[in-house]
């Protein structure tokens, strides 16, 4: 096959580049309301750079009837422009300065803002009359809210009052460390087993574990509950952690198509030694097998870590939420949701996902490319 031109590379290039930045627009959206007011979350079109409303010192303006009021600015034909602030309007005011300017205001929208900010008072004109209506708008300039990241933490719902962010952390840590854990210990000591042993039944049996891939966890949902209760572990950790130590289909898949890619020359080399078969999957076996360790550990770390459905079933006290479930309380039941701080809050939980992703990125992409090279 012929090597691709330059120009062809560098179409290729732009192209992916493209698609990966829209696939980033949904976490820079994230991040930019997590810097923003809440005023300004909903604003449309999406207002990508947070903007905080100009505060105006009492040095740069003078009072007349109990309004701050700032001189005109600029001339825009047809257009205007005033900029005011006031703890009451400055409705009055602005319109004579309107007048002054030549110009016949018929209807001023009256801002709602709060005091001290800036207000951009631009005078549109109307063709068909001829006459003139007065706009405000706050006069923004950028600015980031580094503050709602501290107030997430220390947040207080209206329904739920305060809500603990540093302890779901810790119990949904807790919670991560015994579930990957399990699924380490338990998938490569089964994947071992269908890989490396002979015995009766083994590949009929890998089989059906396969096929458990294919069962919906809604369908066993009520089964599985039922069990747990008859337990007595409804209320506890234990039903989101220990299943873990008796293995999952896929991560059981992905161990063994990686054990097969081992050399059978080294464990029987190991068994001529005098090794048994635990020494040679601990001394052999699993330090050549890091990568797809690794690979395994960090799927089910994301997936404890963002487990919504998990905790809302099995969790009754409050005191044992973790963060995914704890984040359903930034949102507001009865309407007026503080955007800024529920993406502030999701950002906290996300960032040592990512942060985990890169540390871990050349031990996770060698996993996925050596995996399930041979079958």
């Amino acid at each position: 096959m012929r090597a691709r031109s330059l120009p062809t590379k560098i179409i290729v290039y732009l192209v992916l580049i493209v698609l990966s930045g829209l696939f980033l627009m949904p976490l820079v959206w994230t991040i930019s309301t997590s810097l923003k007011i809440n005023e300004r979350t909903m604003q449309l079109p999406p207002e990508w750079i947070p903007r905080w409303p100009v505060q105006v010192p009492a040095k740069a303006a003078h009072r007349i009837n109990g309004r701050w009021v700032i001189d005109p600015l600029s001339d825009k034909k047809p257009k205007k422009v005033f900029r005011a602030t006031d703890d009451s309007g400055a409705v009055l005011r602005v319109a004579e300065l309107a007048q002054t300017a030549g110009a016949k205001v018929v209807a001023i929208l009256e801002p709602q803002n709060r005091a001290g900010q800036v207000l951009e008072l631009t005078l549109d004109r109307k063709t068909e009359t001829g006459e003139i209506v007065a706009r405000f708008e706050p006069v923004l300039e950028p600015h980031l809210r580094w503050r709602n990241y501290r107030d997430a933490v220390t947040y207080r719902s209206k329904e739920l009052g305060y809500i603990p962010m540093l302890r779901q952390a810790r119990n949904t840590i807790y919670l991560a460390a015994l579930s990957v854990t399990g699924t380490v210990v338990s998938n490569s000591l089964i994947a071992y087993a269908f890989a490396r042993l002979r015995w009766r039944g083994r590949d009929v049996l890998f089989a059906l574990t396969l096929a458990t891939m294919m069962v919906p966890f809604p369908v066993t949902m009520v089964a599985v509950f039922s069990v747990f209760k008859e337990l007595g572990w409804i209320g506890s950790f234990r039903p989101l952690w220990v299943p873990a130590w008796f293995g999952s289909a896929f991560n059981i898949f992905l161990l063994r198509q990686f054990f097969l890619t081992i050399p059978r020359d080294l464990s029987d080399a190991a068994a001529i030694d005098g090794c048994t078969e635990l020494q040679i999957f601990r001394h052999i076996i699993l330090p050549l097998s890091k990568p797809a360790l690794a690979v395994v550990g960090l799927f089910h770390f994301m997936y404890v870590w963002n487990d919504f459905l998990g905790p809302l079933i099995y969790l009754t006290d409050e005191r044992m939420f973790t963060l995914s479930l704890g984040l359903q309380a930034y949102q507001s039941q009865h309407g007026g949701t503080e955007w800024s701080m529920l993406m502030a809050a999701s950002m906290i939980v996300i960032t040592p996902l990512i942060l985990l992703f890169f540390l871990t990125q050349r031990t996770f992409i060698q996993g996925v490319r050596l995996t399930g090279l041979k079958g």
